[in-house]
C-alpha cells in the first residue's frame, strides 16, 4: 500500500487556513481607468462562449460580454440586472419578466422581449438548461419590455430564478443567432451582448482583450477601461506573472497554495474565499456505465473504498480540500445532506469486495481499466498519479491517462473512451440542472462537456429530478434532494472525491470584487483600480 510519504514528495507539507481574510476593501469613490489583467486556475477556453456550457473557462470569458436576467448576490438574494421582476403568478404556471429599458447590444441593437423569447424558446429550453425547463410550454412578448413565461406545471421560484441567474440563463442576442446553429456560430468567437465589456480580439494561446462598452446600461460602469484575460499553462507562471506585475487577479486557485500566501506576506496581495457561494467546487470520479467491469455497481462501491479521500485533500490539494461524502458538496447550505452510503478508506475491505464481486486475484490481477484523468488542472495529474497506485494496490491495473483539456473533453465526453474519469464540477446551490444532469437521461449528450458522459439511465432518478423543477414547497424540495443524493450514492454513476475550497488572489489595489454568489462569472463592472 503507498504512504502519504512516499507520494508525490513535493506536494507535501501546507496546509492553508479554512477561511482566508476578505481583501481589504476602501470605502472611496471608485476610479476611472486602467487596464485589469485576470486569470482562473485553469486553461484557455475551446471557444469564448459555448452555448451547451463547456466547463468554466468559457463561462468565464463569456460572463463579461453576455448577460443574464438575474443575479445571486453575496448574502445569496436575486438581483435584477436586464430584469427589473420576475413575478410568478400565485399557481406558480406561469411568470412575468419585466425589463430594464434603454439596454443595448454592443452592435446598437435594442435588447427587447424578443430576445427574451428566442432565449426561452430557442436557446435556455433545446440547448442549456435541459430539464430544468421541460415544462416551459410558451414564452410571449407581452410588450416591448415585459415577457410572460408560461409552464405545464408548477414552477418554484427559487428554481426559476436560478435558471435565469445561473450558468444556462445567459441571454443571447436574437437577431445574431435566429435561423443559425447555435453550436458553430462564428459569433460565439466574438460574442454581442450587453454587458460592460466587449471583444476586441482573441489572440488564442495568450489572451482576448476586452474594451469597455461605452453605451453599457449602467451608467457611470465599467470603471476599467480594459479588461484582458490571460492563461498560461501552469500554476507558477501565473505566481511569477503576478510578481513580476502582469497579473492583477486570479480566480479559483490560480497559483500554488505555499505561494498565496508568500504573495499576501508582501502586503501587495490579498487573498479571500468570498465569491465561491453559488459555485462549489469538487473533483470527481466517474464509472462508464457503457463498459463491461464497471457497469456493474459492486465494481464501483468496491473500487471506492480504495481511494483515500483525506490523503487528496491534504496532500493533493495542501490541505484546500476536504473529503467528499457525496455528490452534493457540503457548502451547499439548501439540500447538502451526509445521510447517504458512505465509502471510507479501507483497502482490505475493497479487496474483499472485489471478491464477492466475482473479481479475485489472478497472479497479481483481476482486470485492467482505462483512467483518463482530465489535465485542466496540475492537482488532476496527480489524482490520477494516484488513483493508479491506489487501484494497483488492490490488484487492478490500470491504463492512466492524462491528457490535455481538448483531448480530456474529447475523450471523456464525446468519445466516453474510459472507464474511469476524473475530472471536475462547479455547481450552483440549485442541484438542477447543473449537478442533476450528471447521472439523469437527458444529460447524455454526446459531445456535450460536463454533463452525462457515463451513460447512467435510470427511471427512478429522472423522476425524482423531474418533481424537483416542479415541487414549490421548500421543505418537500430538500426531502426530495436527499433521496435524489441517496439515489446517487447508492448506484455511484458518479460522486465527488473531494470538496475543493476556491480562494481568490489579486494585488491590494484592486476594489470591489468577490463581492458576488459567483463572482468569477459575474460581470465585473463594479471592479476598480485604486491606482
Amino acid at each position: 500500500m503507498i504512504s502519504r510519504r512516499d507520494f508525490l514528495t513535493t506536494t507535501a507539507g501546507f496546509a492553508l487556513a479554512s477561511s482566508l481574510p476578505l481583501p481589504a476593501l476602501a470605502q472611496a469613490t471608485p476610479k476611472r481607468g486602467g487596464t485589469l489583467t485576470g486569470t482562473w486556475g485553469g486553461f484557455e477556453p475551446q471557444a469564448l462562449f459555448v452555448p451547451p456550457g463547456g466547463g468554466s473557462s468559457p463561462y468565464f470569458t463569456s460572463t463579461k460580454i453576455l448577460e443574464r436576467l438575474l443575479r445571486l448576490d453575496g448574502a445569496l438574494n436575486f438581483q435584477p440586472v436586464l430584469a427589473l421582476e420576475v413575478t410568478p403568478a400565485a399557481d406558480f404556471k406561469s411568470y412575468i419578466v419585466k425589463l430594464r429599458p434603454n439596454v443595448t447590444w454592443h452592435d446598437g441593437k435594442p435588447f427587447t422581449a424578443d430576445d427574451v423569447v428566442f432565449n426561452a424558446l430557442s436557446y435556455w429550453k433545446p440547448v442549456s438548461a435541459g430539464l430544468a425547463l421541460k415544462a416551459l410550454t410558451g414564452a410571449e412578448a407581452v410588450d416591448p419590455l415585459t415577457v410572460k413565461l408560461t409552464f405545464n406545471t408548477t414552477v418554484p421560484e427559487f428554481f426559476l430564478k436560478s435558471v435565469l441567474a445561473g450558468k444556462s440563463g445567459l441571454v443571447i442576442p436574437k437577431h445574431i443567432y435566429d435561423g443559425k446553429e447555435l453550436l458553430t456560430n462564428p459569433a460565439n468567437n466574438a460574442p454581442i451582448g450587453t454587458g460592460p465589456f466587449k471583444v476586441k480580439e482573441w489572440v488564442r494561446g495568450s489572451h482576448v482583450e476586452m474594451t469597455r462598452n461605452e453605451a453599457y446600461w449602467d451608467a457611470g460602469r465599467p470603471y476599467i477601461d480594459r479588461l484582458v484575460i490571460r492563461w498560461w499553462r501552469d500554476p507558477a507562471s501565473r505566481s511569477a506573472a503576478f510578481e513580476a506585475g502582469q497579473l492583477d487577479i486570479g480566480c479559483f486557485n490560480p497559483i500554488p497554495v505555499p505561494d498565496i500566501k508568500r504573495l499576501e506576506a508582501t502586503k501587495k496581495f490579498v487573498s479571500t474565499t468570498k465569491g465561491y457561494e453559488n459555485s462549489a467546487w469538487v473533483a470527481t470520479v466517474e464509472f462508464n456505465s457503457r463498459r463491461d467491469i464497471v457497469k456493474n455497481v459492486a465494481v464501483r462501491q468496491a473500487l471506492m473504498h480504495a481511494i483515500d479521500r483525506e490523503f487528496i485533500g491534504d496532500t493533493i490539494f495542501f490541505g484546500l480540500a476536504t473529503p467528499s461524502t457525496g455528490f452534493i458538496p457540503a457548502s451547499n447550505t439548501l439540500f447538502y445532506t451526509k445521510d447517504v452510503e458512505q465509502y471510507p478508506f479501507d483497502p482490505k475491505l475493497a479487496a474483499k469486495k472485489l471478491d464477492a464481486a466475482g473479481f479475485p486475484l489472478k497472479g497479481k490481477s483481476r482486470f485492467k481499466l482505462s483512467v483518463v484523468s482530465a489535465g485542466w488542472f496540475e492537482e488532476n495529474v496527480k489524482m490520477g498519479q494516484y488513483l493508479k497506485q491506489a487501484l494497483e494496490d488492490v490488484g487492478v491495473e490500470v491504463d492512466l491517462a492524462i491528457p490535455d483539456r481538448a483531448t480530456s473533453l474529447k475523450r471523456i465526453y464525446s468519445d466516453y473512451e474510459y472507464d474511469i474519469a476524473i475530472s471536475n464540477n462547479s455547481g450552483p446551490i440549485e442541484l438542477v440542472p447543473n449537478w442533476t444532469q450528471f447521472v439523469t437521461t437527458d444529460g447524455i449528450v454526446k459531445g456535450a462537456a460536463f454533463r452525462n458522459a457515463n451513460g447512467n439511465s435510470d427511471p427512478k432518478l429522472d423522476a425524482l429530478v423531474e418533481q424537483l423543477t416542479t415541487q414549490t414547497d421548500p421543505a418537500k424540495r430538500k426531502a426530495l434532494a436527499v433521496e435524489f443524493q441517496q439515489g446517487v450514492a447508492k448506484a455511484l454513476p458518479i460522486t465527488s472525491l473531494v470538496d475543493i475550497g476556491s480562494v481568490t488572489i489579486a494585488r491590494a489595489d484592486v476594489r470591489d470584487h468577490s463581492q458576488d454568489a459567483d463572482f468569477m462569472g459575474e460581470s465585473w463592472s463594479r471592479v476598480w483600480l485604486d491606482r
